[in-house]
């Protein structure tokens, strides 16, 4: 290939004053010595620095940086550290989720076991896992533990153990109550603890506990409940199923020695549908709740058929969040509006063909609270909605409808109805689509 030959043109332009500044500045900046950045010692940070650092790494993470350096490693076994621990136990057959190390699980039990304050175990439904986990609480009985949570992602979980191994579990739960003198915070759900080990709990923790989970507990009556409210008198937080909620539990929670309580979930679950029979709870009892303490957020979560619901919002009851996992009738929900002035949220996961219009003007008219509301899978008209949104007002601060709950009448077509629910609101908004993949 030949190389082109260009031309090369030798232009001379005169220096301005102002280039020949700007060349003496260049050629002076040449002659000075030259400023190196150093480059950060990850190694010779503080220990308190690098121990805040490893608290938010995920365990394998946190692992795998203890072996970059010997100060690294120092910190990995500060005793801070391992203060709070969740053991993730699941079988790959059962579970998405990346299970503990057997070998790491180990190396914390052996070396961190006395440090563990906040304890969790998250347990799929096999009964390995439940067993790994029952064996785990076994080996921490000389924790002073102050909270703890054993948690099933799966159901059943720890119900699946055998016998033994059941009343292994239930052991070594009362040994933790025991040696545990400040336990804060206890959330069980589908566990065999029975009333006994409530009473162990409340003898040995009575000054400390704040909140008590118990879900899907069936060993654990309305009595064992009452217990802990009558000696734990700064218990602040319940969550139960309905079948443990009575008359004499709100009142103890309403006493004068008793803190002003703030939480108190229920989940109203019907295990054998036709065969459980749902206690109605006194109006009085819950005015006495609300007199002691006016500002507690009463949250219900329904997972019930229709036929269930007969003995629930017949006269004023102070719930404040409300949540229908199935479908609810318009009976029900026509006496939510008129039964629930503390309303602020509600969620309607289905409701059938039956238009909610007279049910949804009730609630708004009549719930001055309410600030947020989900629907789906239920039929509400265009003009109804507006209405509702009209007299709820800017304090709606969540809504989310999907959009074939909306019917279009001789008034407002889907076109046209953010437009108005946008002015009403104060804010854009759009109704919720699924999406389509």
């Amino acid at each position: 290939m030949k190389r082109r030959n260009f031309p090369v043109v030798n232009k001379i332009v005169p220096s301005s004053p102002a280039m020949k500044q700007s060349k003496r500045e260049f050629y002076s900046s040449l002659n000075q010595t030259p400023v190196y950045t150093a480059l950060p010692d990850w190694g010779s940070l503080p220990l308190h620095v690098v121990l805040h650092i490893f608290q938010y790494l995920p365990l394998i993470d946190r692992a795998r940086a203890s072996s970059v350096c010997r100060r690294w490693n120092e910190v990995f076994h500060i005793p801070d550290l391992w203060r709070k621990f969740e053991f993730e136990l699941n079988q790959p057959a059962t579970s998405y989720f990346k299970a503990t190390h057997p070998d790491l699980i180990q190396q914390i039990i052996k070396k961190h076991a006395t440090h563990l304050q906040y304890v969790s175990f998250k347990v799929d439904g096999s009964t390995e896992s439940a067993e790994a986990a029952c064996n785990i609480l076994s080996q921490l009985v000389n924790c002073s533990i102050r909270t703890l949570g054993l948690i099933s992602t799966a159901k059943p979980s720890f119900m699946n153990m055998s016998k033994l191994c059941k009343s292994h579990f239930v052991s070594a739960l009362t040994v933790i109550f025991v040696n545990s003198k400040s336990l804060s915070s206890v959330k069980i759900e589908g566990t065999p603890v029975d009333d006994p080990s409530l009473k162990i709990l409340v003898a040995n923790n009575s000054d400390t506990l704040r909140l008590l989970k118990m879900n899907s507990c069936p060993h654990v009556s309305s009595d064992g409940i009452l217990c802990v409210a009558d000696h734990c008198q700064g218990l602040r937080e319940l969550a139960l199923n309905y079948y443990m909620l009575s008359d004499e539990l709100l009142l103890a929670l309403s006493s004068e020695t008793h803190v002003n309580f703030e939480h108190l979930r229920i989940d109203v679950v019907s295990e054998n549908p036709g065969q459980i029979e749902f206690c109605s709870i006194k109006k009085q009892s819950w005015d006495a709740l609300i007199k002691h303490s006016p500002g507690v957020n009463i949250v219900m979560y329904f997972f019930l058929y229709e036929e269930e619901f007969e003995i629930f919002f017949k006269e004023e009851t102070p719930v404040t969040h409300l949540y229908f996992g199935r479908s609810v009738s318009k009976a029900v929900l026509g006496r939510v509006g008129l039964n629930c002035p503390r309303l602020i949220e509600l969620v309607v996961c289905a409701n059938g063909l039956q238009t909610l219009d007279d049910e949804l003007i009730c609630i708004a008219k009549r719930c001055r609270n309410l600030t947020a509301l989900g629907l789906s899978e239920c039929e509400v008209s265009c003009s109804a909605f507006i209405e509702f949104v009209r007299l709820c007002g800017r304090r709606l601060t969540q809504l989310s409808i999907m959009e074939e709950v909306l019917v279009p009448d001789d008034n407002y077509s889907l076109d046209e109805i953010h437009t108005e629910v946008s002015k009403h609101l104060g804010r854009i908004w759009f109704p919720d689509v699924m999406p389509v993949w």
